[in-house]
């Protein structure tokens, strides 16, 4: 096991790990930018290291800064959270060649994962369900228009190297075809630094469910079941729950198999997630695979009472798993709380927290970086926190969360609870009748 692990991340997650290597008897490095001096996760780690001033690109994305960080403190392995490194194969590449355990994905894992297109190719080869698309990149935009007519419109344009949401738009006709063409490669480029394209049938009254999977050094693989991402505003997502309300036994059994299938054929180490997208008549696509922990693995570990984080710790030092499937026993919903202005279009609301106390109670969990007095930095993601609620049913555990989020008082910024307490009334939302076109025609 490792003596002392790094944690390349900022925030909630990086408290989160914090606290799991604490109870694992495992030394803590936080690492943080000049932004972030006053954040709990630089309190509560063992040691901490400032690398750099507040843009990411010259602290939490400098690769040889983290690297120094671990090599001054004897750190043995680094664990990357989510997002900013923790699918990147250079960093992973250079934590090895370095003598340093990332925790997460081999630069060759990620490598085939991250590039949309051969991912698919590769889940297509395992005989897991793919989307009608493409078989590679477009060549060009006549090439588009010819392949169209084959898959049937509507289709989506998306960016190989994609993700967040961008690079991707969805064409209805052939008179759209060249205006999204041209948007979608001027919109990768810049934000990916790669044009690269490929087509997919685009998937009406769709679901996002993603089934969670975890690996080990020994071949084996196992699923821990799904959670229903549906619930998102451009391609973000704002609410998860598990299990799925829209999901049969036969459908679970179905995308457990297909996602085991998906690890299996990468090899793959570590926990991480298959991410599908399921159509009104419960025919399920592979969409994608993330390498990483995933920011709602926590409604997960809720209803399996399953620590996450310490499995990925585990398998990262070379220990087998079980190979035994997990389901659901309860239900769990976590609602992300970020600071935005619901009733401005979601609009960022950086600033200075007056006042702050969190929801309590059986059954309520927080996922939490902030406090009263805490500056919450315009420089990064504009996540607060995680809400998280469980009970034996799904209806139980949206009456918590509407408790909760009555209880949940932050002051001196905007936040997205006003936006979750409208959502939890809702209806349709409460009669799990719902999509990822949820919130198009929805308003405040």
């Amino acid at each position: 096991m490792f003596n002392k692990i790094l944690i390349a991340n900022r925030g909630e997650i990086a408290l989160r790990v914090i606290r799991t290597c604490k109870e694992m008897g495992i030394k803590t490095v936080a690492v943080y930018s000049t932004a972030d001096r006053d954040s709990l996760h630089v309190r509560f780690a063992d040691e901490a290291v400032c690398i750099g001033p507040p843009s990411s690109k010259e602290s939490y994305l400098k690769i040889s800064s983290i690297i120094a960080a671990a090599e001054i403190t004897n750190a043995d392995a680094i664990h990357p959270g989510y997002g900013f490194l923790s699918e990147n194969a250079t960093f992973s590449k250079v934590c090895k060649e370095n003598g340093i355990k990332f925790i997460g994905a081999s630069p060759e894992m990620i490598d085939s994962m991250g590039d949309k297109s051969s991912a698919k190719q590769t889940m297509k080869d395992a005989g897991v369900p793919t989307i009608p698309g493409s078989d590679g990149l477009i060549e060009s935009l006549e090439h588009a228009k010819e392949l169209a007519v084959g898959i049937v419109y509507p289709v989506i344009l998306k960016a190989t190297a994609g993700g967040g949401g961008k690079g991707m738009r969805v064409v209805n006709s052939e008179d759209e075809m060249e205006s999204a063409w041209e948007m979608v490669r001027r919109e990768a480029g810049a934000a990916f630094g790669n044009d690269g394209i490929y087509m997919e049938k685009f998937v009406v009254e769709p679901r996002h469910i993603e089934i969670q999977i975890a690996g080990d050094q020994y071949g084996k693989a196992c699923h821990l079941s799904e959670r229903d991402c549906s619930i998102q505003r451009r391609h973000q997502k704002l609410v998860e729950e598990t299990p799925s309300p829209f999901m049969t036994p036969e459908l679970r059994e179905r995308m457990g198999e297909a996602a085991i299938k998906a690890a299996l054929a990468v090899g793959y180490e570590g926990v991480g997630t298959v991410e599908f997208l399921v159509d009104k008549d419960r025919n399920f696509y592979f969409m994608e695979m993330n390498t990483r922990i995933q920011v709602e693995h926590t409604i997960t570990e809720e209803v399996i009472d399953y620590d996450l984080v310490k499995e990925q710790i585990k398998l990262a030092a070379g220990e087998p798993i079980s190979g035994r499937n997990y389901y659901p026993t309860m239900h769990a919903i976590q609602c992300r709380i970020n600071a935005e202005d619901p009733y401005k279009n979601f609009m960022p609301s950086p600033g200075k927290i007056t006042d702050y106390h969190c929801p309590g109670g059986h059954g309520v969990r927080i996922d939490a970086h902030a406090y009263a007095g805490y500056v919450i930095p315009p420089f990064y993601d504009s996540m607060i926190s995680k809400l998280i609620t469980v009970a034996q049913t799904r209806e139980e555990a949206i009456a918590k969360m509407q408790r909760a989020l009555d209880e949940y008082i932050i002051e001196g910024i905007k936040t997205t609870i006003p936006f979750h307490q409208k959502l939890m009334k809702d209806e349709k939302f409460r009669s799990g009748d719902f999509t990822t076109k949820f919130l198009e025609d929805w308003t405040m």
